[in-house]
């Protein structure tokens, strides 16, 4: 049995482990000068849009409602943010960004438009980059689609006659 599946899987869980440190870094270093951490402008960028409840921010981004939960009570404490009635769900507040919040992410704007000027240099072009935001959702989507997987559970399962 060949072990190309497997070594790809090993390689893109590690590249995608250091892509998220190196957005990390590059994140915080934007946040910054607008007295943002990079979770808090993770949080505030997700509801820009529209108010959102914390488990809604927590599935859009892919983390646990708790993290996202801490995020927001600090934010709205520092008065990025606030909660909103939700008409959908009593208890589940909606968080949305106050202008102060909207202010702040703005700060950002300058060196983030920076940072996408020079990875589309880097990566060879607007065309480059949009095929490596493709794949980049692809695999998502694909693992997405995979999330009910269980190990070992297709050996468990009885084979066709």
């Amino acid at each position: 049995m060949s072990h190309e599946p497997q070594d790809a899987l090993s390689r893109t869980a590690l590249g995608v482990f250091r892509l998220n440190g190196q957005f990390l870094a590059v994140s915080e270093k934007l946040a910054e000068p607008a007295g943002l951490t990079a979770a808090w402008w993770q949080v505030l960028g997700a509801v820009l849009p529209e108010p959102l409840p914390v488990a809604g921010i927590a599935r859009v981004m892919g983390i646990t409602r708790q993290s996202v939960q801490r995020v927001a009570d600090l934010l709205v404490r520092e008065g990025l943010a606030s909660y909103e009635p939700n008409p959908a769900h009593r208890r589940a507040k909606l968080l949305a960004p106050t202008e102060a919040g909207r202010a702040a992410v703005r700060r950002i704007d300058p060196g983030h438009a920076e940072l996408a000027a020079l990875l589309q240099r880097e990566l060879g072009g607007q065309e480059a980059f949009e095929e490596t935001v493709r794949v980049l959702e692809r695999l998502s989507r694909a693992l997405t689609a995979l999330e009910a997987f269980e190990p070992g559970a297709a050996d468990a399962a009885p084979s066709a006659p």
